[in-house]
Formats: C-alpha cells, sequence, structure tokens
C-alpha cells in the first residue's frame, strides 16, 4: 500500500520531515520488454521533507526485480532494478509543476509510477549475454 504525506497533519504536530519504507505493486502495463514481469513488489524507501510555504520534498529510491525471458536468447532472465526519487510537491498552484497537491495530503502514486518508469531497462538479458556484451 501507497502511504500519503498528510501535510496538515504532520505540522500539527510540528513534524517536517520523516521517512517512509513500503512496497507496492507496480503496474505490469508499464512494462513494454516482451516476457517479462515483476518478479516482486517495488520497495521503496524515501524521504520527505515539508518546507515553510507548504512544498513537499520527497528523495530516495526504489528497487524491483525484473523476470522473464532474455531479450536476446529467450533464455530464462532476471536483472535488479533501482531508481532515484527526487519530486517536489506543491499545493495545488501554479498549473506548470510536475507534481501537485490538494486537500492537505500528498498522494505519492503518479510520482511512483514514473519512477519505476524511467528506471525500466530497455531489455534484460541472461547473465550469458550479459558476459558476452560485456566482453565485447
Amino acid at each position: 500500500m501507497i502511504p500519503t504525506v498528510n501535510v496538515v497533519v504532520l505540522k500539527a504536530r510540528n513534524i517536517y520531515e520523516g521517512e517512509l519504507d513500503f512496497s507496492f505493486e507496480a503496474d505490469s502495463d508499464l512494462l513494454d520488454i516482451p516476457f517479462v514481469s515483476f518478479a516482486a513488489p517495488v520497495e521503496a524507501k524515501l524521504r520527505f521533507s515539508i518546507s515553510e510555504d507548504d512544498a513537499v520534498q520527497v528523495r530516495g529510491r526504489i528497487d524491483f526485480t525484473l523476470v522473464g525471458s532474455c531479450s536476446r536468447c529467450l533464455d530464462p532472465a532476471e536483472q535488479n532494478v533501482s531508481g532515484e526519487v527526487d519530486a517536489v510537491f506543491v499545493k495545488s498552484e501554479p498549473e506548470d509543476v510536475e507534481y501537485r497537491y490538494q486537500g492537505g495530503a500528498v498522494d505519492l502514486r503518479e510520482m511512483l509510477r514514473d519512477a519505476v518508469l524511467f528506471a525500466l531497462p530497455r531489455r534484460i538479458l541472461c547473465s550469458r549475454c550479459a558476459e558476452e556484451e560485456n566482453h565485447s
């Protein structure tokens, strides 16, 4: 389950920084590599900070594993993938920012979907093909 950052509640408790460690199921429709799937949920380790203007910065990393067929020889393949997260959420204005929030709570789903998408490799290789490619 993906948590939210409830800015109103946290500020009322004088909490302006925190950590979020959780796992979530990634959308399989993000994968465009044939015969590949997510092996397990995505692990997220994030830190957030709330500024005076109520902007929320979220930084950290995501880790996940892909399994399926090698994109080169179709043998079984597995690849660990990591991605960085660095985003700023602002209240509903201005319209030209990438991430906004309303109602005092930051929903991290869109940002995490983007982070998984940007971390995805174009292909996965079995250990033999990866070794051959490194030596060529």
